[in-house]
């Protein structure tokens, strides 16, 4: 196993013994909530909050079509809230709840905002790129890594993009029905 393989192996232990408790739970319910708001807006329904301990620092959602932005991830404009509300970049006594696997733009961002923990729903099976795809945020080749918890409330989070693609592709003029 190469010094990549076995660093990244090893992080996934200690990431998956993190306990998931009510602080946790209830963060994440707060991306989740934000996610429904997208999804009523008619973005991909993701939704991410950031928080230091028990304070909510910030809270997002996708606003891509809304803003016309091919970076309004919610990842990326909570961690643009939280830097805001902190008067820094430096988020290292951030965690990130995001209902989605964060995709490469979002996982760089999060080695870059240096953000402490990174708590996640479900899998992104087309750009994850946390676990599914690639693993940026344990790269050991860059100068910060993020612990990592997948998987929390991941069939909630899973459940509204379902909901909404399958509205979508009911949807007169979108080609699939």
């Amino acid at each position: 196993m190469g010094n990549t393989a076995a660093a990244t192996a090893a992080n996934l232990a200690a990431s998956e013994a993190l306990a998931v408790g009510e602080r946790e739970l209830g963060l994440m319910r707060r991306a989740l909530a934000a996610a429904e708001a997208a999804g009523g807006r008619g973005e991909v329904p993701v939704g991410a909050v950031v928080a230091i301990g028990d304070r909510l620092i910030a809270e997002a959602h996708n606003e891509r079509e809304t803003g016309a932005d091919p970076t309004a991830h919610a990842e990326i404009l909570a961690l643009r809230r939280a830097a805001a509300v902190l008067g820094s970049w430096r988020l290292n006594e951030a965690d990130l709840f995001v209902t989605m696997e964060p995709c490469p733009m979002c996982a760089g961002a999060l080695v870059n905002a240096r953000i402490r923990r990174l708590y996640f729903g479900c899998d992104d099976p087309k750009a994850g790129a946390v676990r599914t795809l690639y693993s940026l945020v344990e790269d050991p080749r860059l100068n910060h890594r993020v612990e990592v918890v997948p998987g929390v409330l991941a069939a909630e989070g899973a459940a509204l993009l379902r909901g909404f693609f399958s509205r979508l592709r009911r949807m007169p003029g979108t080609g699939e029905r």
